[in-house]
């Protein structure tokens, strides 16, 4: 895909992978929508990073689980350009037992409501605009707490909440495929540990793991680093500009955190 004077909307771009993606999105001449909820100290500097750049851009500070401010963003997109050619679906809220503790109810529904119910609504809202694309494409952010859940060094970063709803984000990725074959192409992009998603940059990370539980989740991954937002940035604009025939797949970069940290052994000598 050719994405010079496309146009694509980008969910969560205040800070951290969205504002990365959209920032590499502008650079290579996209039309921009932008969203941004909280973190309201980083709106200054998410505002000029944006401005530097040579794309049109226009932010909505919306709260996505409201379908009254996912209408008014679709509205907004349907008057300005009569379609959608980019949908980064990353919007997410979660994980951390450690900063959380036993859950709440309150908790619970920020996660499910936050990392899939918006997820959902935003695709309906906007979908008649992807299909008037005639060459549009979906990602769908998610994480490896849907593959691995509560479970072994995991356990310190992934609840089950959490784990729930990008489990369902899998299954939202493959009908939505169905329904926008041929000419809307959906995957998912499910991310390891990086660093600003339970990694370094993150409140957890900084103030609650201790260097031993930080050790078992880094030792855990086979390239024995986190993720950075170069390596979710790459791998967005791969799915986007060099990967026509990919629909309904996931791509799963995790540095090998689910294969997990043991390596293979040398065979055995044997007997014969």
């Amino acid at each position: 895909m050719e994405i010079q004077g496309k146009v694509g909307l980008v969910l969560g771009a205040v800070k951290g992978i969205g504002k990365g993606i959209g920032l590499a999105l502008a650079d290579q001449g996209v039309n921009l929508i932008l969203t941004r909820h909280d973190w309201e100290d980083d709106f200054g500097r998410m505002e000029k990073d944006f401005e530097a750049g040579r794309a049109e851009h226009h932010i909505f500070t919306a709260d996505l689980r409201k379908l009254s401010d996912i209408e008014k963003m679709s509205a907004f997109i349907r008057d300005r350009y009569g379609r959608l050619d980019i949908l980064v679906n990353n919007i997410e809220r979660g994980g951390w037992p450690t900063v959380h503790g036993k859950y709440t109810e309150e908790q619970w529904d920020l996660e499910i409501e936050t990392t899939l119910k918006a997820k959902r609504w935003v695709f309906d809202a906007v979908f008649p605009l992807l299909k008037a694309s005639q060459d549009a494409i979906v990602i769908n952010l998610s994480s490896i707490a849907g593959m691995v859940g509560r479970s072994g060094p995991a356990a310190l970063i992934f609840n089950d909440g959490y784990a729930l709803a990008n489990r369902g984000i899998s299954s939202l990725t493959e009908t939505w495929a169905r329904m926008g074959a041929p000419n809307v192409r959906v995957n998912e992009l499910m991310l390891g540990i990086f660093e600003t998603r339970h990694a370094q940059g993150t409140r957890g990370w900084k103030e609650v793991l201790t260097e031993d539980e930080k050790q078992s989740l880094v030792g855990h991954i086979l390239v024995k680093r986190t993720g950075t937002i170069e390596d979710a940035v790459k791998a967005c604009l791969f799915m986007i500009k060099d990967a026509p025939y990919m629909t309904g797949s996931v791509v799963r970069l995790d540095g090998g955190f689910v294969l997990g940290g043991e390596l293979v052994p040398p065979l055995p000598v044997g007997i014969v």
